[in-house]
């Protein structure tokens, strides 16, 4: 099979419009709404031998900003979509972006919130919310497409070795897109809300289309996260078992960690347990063929 021919099979040209370009929502620094910053957890990883910068990636009838960092010069890279959290692409996600590039990958964090609005410069998280109740999962979804493709074409990455992760409102996102696109290898979801009642823009979450699994994802739960009780991990993995995909299911619960302990900039931050889930998360993508 050729990877190439293939991948422009399923993830044909988007149409582009310069008049439709949309003007960079890509924070810089951290969102206003998660400060003050703890800043002596935070960590700030160096450009050394990487290229970093924005992505312009088309989608329909517009250009949506993001954030990709790879190794300099790389070609042919395994490639890692980074889903953001409700603060969109400020400086940690970025972060994300530069940790996983040290690693070897060309990872992309696309602004998926743009056409609703930019979170980073809001100040209250109920604004925030109000945004990101706006973005469809359908739109999520054909955008995560362009990534990969823009990723593929521009960014010097190889469709066959596609990854995703994400970070609660994109921890869910992990699940739905590996529900969606049959060429993803793997992905870790962090923190990812599973299930809820239906709505407009996301009338279905994780655990209604698990049968529709088409990969292998691993999820980074914390045992004492107020927002998603153990018992809908487990609603998940019984979902899974029934479908006949307790094999693509795996989850990893840090007793006593709370939600966002990955988020080191916040006060939820746990050390050991981040530490450990990035090495799960890593060790993840090379046992599934991402990396």
């Amino acid at each position: 099979m050729n990877d190439r021919n293939d991948f422009d099979s399923l993830f044909p040209a988007v149409p582009f419009s310069r008049r439709g370009f949309l003007v960079s929502s890509v924070a810089s620094g951290f969102a206003l709404a998660v400060q003050p910053v703890m800043a002596q957890n935070v960590i700030m990883t160096d450009t050394k031998g990487l290229d970093t910068g924005e992505a312009f990636i088309p989608v329909q009838g517009a250009t949506m900003s993001g954030y990709f960092a790879k190794p300099a010069g790389g070609k042919n890279l395994p490639m890692i979509l980074v889903v953001q959290e409700i603060f969109g692409v400020h400086e940690h996600i970025k972060d994300v972006c530069r940790r996983l590039a040290k690693a070897g990958y060309l990872a992309v964090a696309p602004e998926l919130y743009q056409r609703q609005g930019n979170p980073s410069q809001i100040s209250d998280i109920a604004g925030v919310m109000a945004i990101v109740a706006k973005v469809p999962d359908a739109q999520v979804m054909g955008d995560l497409d362009a990534t990969a493709a823009w990723a593929a074409k521009d960014g010097g990455g190889n469709p066959a070795r596609l990854g995703i992760t994400g970070f609660c409102w994109g921890g869910r996102i992990v699940w739905l897109y590996a529900e969606h696109n049959p060429r993803l290898k793997a992905g870790v979801a962090w923190y990812g809300r599973l299930v809820g009642d239906p709505t407009a823009n996301t009338p279905r979450h994780p655990v209604d289309r698990v049968d529709q699994l088409k990969c292998p994802v691993l999820g980074l739960y914390g045992g004492a996260d107020q927002g998603i009780p153990v018992a809908t991990i487990d609603r998940m993995k019984a979902a899974a078992a029934a479908a006949g995909k307790a094999k693509d299911v795996e989850f990893f619960i840090y007793e006593g960690a709370p939600h966002a302990f990955n988020a080191d900039y916040r006060p939820s931050y746990r050390k050991e347990a981040a530490e450990d889930g990035w090495r799960r998360m890593l060790a993840f993508f090379k046992r599934h063929g991402v990396a």
